[in-house]
């Protein structure tokens, strides 16, 4: 979620870029000699590929080693393409892409955000489509649900290289001291919650001052009670925000805050806060993305016996309905190739070639979650990882956060209301119609 902050004032960033110069998609002379000279055959036989990414050996160590690996790989096994690596750290990366768009100067591949980020590039003419790469079988290796988050008017302008899926995670401990177990339906959910009050135990850890942290629950909610496409329908206005199941998921919102499922004054509360109650045993629940499993398994500052009594599980179904293997989350960053590359073929060549390698390299290595598929039971991962992978095997689909899918207008409008819909300020009702209107008014 952090990196979803960023994507809206770097859109704002790169779409005054595209205007100043005129949103152009052809090449021309103002790259200087560094970029004449590395983009393109020098001597007809040997193409050289920029490619920029934002893991610097410094803070991101394990991923630039991982990087230079597959460098090195795909070197060896092309001797006609070398491959000119630029590195700049995540806010140098952003900064250095919104210049080299309005200069027109994008490396040939480079990292990029889904969604909303994408609108300036695609409209720009500047990211190429990458479905000629795809259809070549590297489609089906993607968890399902991951590229349609790059894709626009129907076509793909970016490969996913990582992924987060929303579970809520429960200390084993505090659920046996008290003979309860991971609910499977909203019902068994309401019981556990029930219990935890009865015995004075905070049930749910929330962080609602940020209130995307808020947005994930109701969008489960829409999830089970409409299905996986009720809400997304309702952003790209092919449904209704007034929809009956998007009214009820509200209302299940509020029933929950009625219940005391969350932490006391949790609307005041900064999503870090909320982390740090579960972490320290102060709350049984916290619903957060994969991007916290390593704090559960991996992280030799937090206590074994912690991490050894942290599980989890996916959103219950509510009502007798809803798909466990629907999740709401979404990929981190992704690949794109130039529009505008002198070396495009082999620019894609590497591009598909990094995605597959990176994968196994990513989780076994790193504890990234890739966007493709993995088989976690032939790695040496821990057992919560294996779990993981395979849900994601097995996913039948991704519902991308519902303020990344908007416009940073009407995701405003949506993070206000949710913060409104918690604080039993608004009903089911009135929180659909205003989220309709914003929506409705772009």
């Amino acid at each position: 979620m952090k990196k979803r902050k960023a994507i809206t004032s770097l859109f704002a960033l790169v779409a005054g870029a595209l205007i100043a110069t005129g949103c152009s998609g052809s090449g021309d002379d103002t790259g200087g000699e560094q970029a004449t000279e590395n983009n393109g055959t020098s001597s007809g036989e040997t193409a050289t590929v920029e490619f920029m990414h934002l893991w610097p050996q410094g803070s991101s160590a394990e991923h630039h080693r991982i990087v230079n690996e597959i460098i090195a790989d795909f070197e060896a096994d092309n001797e006609n393409i070398k491959i000119d690596m630029q590195v700049l750290s995540n806010e140098q990366y952003k900064d250095q892409i919104t210049v080299l768009a309005s200069s027109n100067q994008l490396p040939d591949v480079g990292m990029t955000w889904a969604a909303g980020y994408l609108d300036p590039f695609v409209s720009g003419n500047m990211f190429a489509p990458l479905d000629d790469v795809l259809d070549n079988g590297l489609r089906e290796e993607f968890v399902a649900g991951t590229l349609e988050a790059y894709e626009k008017d129907g076509k793909s302008y970016g490969l996913p290289l990582e992924l987060n899926t929303v579970y809520v995670y429960y200390n084993k401990a505090i659920f046996d001291e008290y003979g309860l177990e991971a609910p499977q339906t909203y019902e068994e959910f309401e019981q556990v919650i029930a219990t935890l009050n009865e015995n004075n135990v905070t049930p749910i850890a929330l962080g609602n001052r940020d209130s995307w942290t808020g947005s994930m629950w109701y969008m489960y909610f829409a999830d089970r009670i409409g299905g996986s496409d009720v809400l997304t329908n309702a952003i790209n206005r092919t449904g209704s925000f007034e929809d009956p199941a998007l009214v009820e998921a509200a209302a299940k919102i509020q029933e929950m805050v009625e219940n005391d499922a969350f932490a006391s004054g949790f609307n005041g509360l900064a999503d870090e806060e909320a982390k740090s109650m579960f972490m320290n045993e102060q709350s049984a629940m916290y619903m957060i993305a994969t991007w916290d499993l390593p704090n559960y398994t991996t992280n030799e500052s937090v206590p074994q016996e912690f991490r050894d009594s942290v599980g989890y599980f996916k959103f219950p179904t509510v009502d007798g309905s809803g798909d466990h293997n629907s999740f709401v989350g979404g990929p981190g960053v992704g690949l794109f190739v130039a529009e505008n590359s002198d070396v495009k073929e082999e620019a894609k060549q590497f591009a598909a070639y990094f995605v597959e390698e990176w994968g196994t390299r990513a989780v076994s290595e790193a504890g990234v979650l890739p966007a493709t598929t993995v088989d976690g039971e032939n790695l040496d991962l821990p057992d919560v990882y294996v779990e993981v992978l395979q849900d994601l095997n097995d996913a039948t689909n991704l519902t991308l956060y519902a303020d990344v899918q908007m416009s940073s207008a009407a995701a405003q409008v949506h993070l206000d209301l949710i913060q409104s819909l918690f604080g039993l300020q608004i009903t089911p009702e009135d929180f659909a119609k205003q989220q309709e209107e914003a929506l409705s008014n772009e």
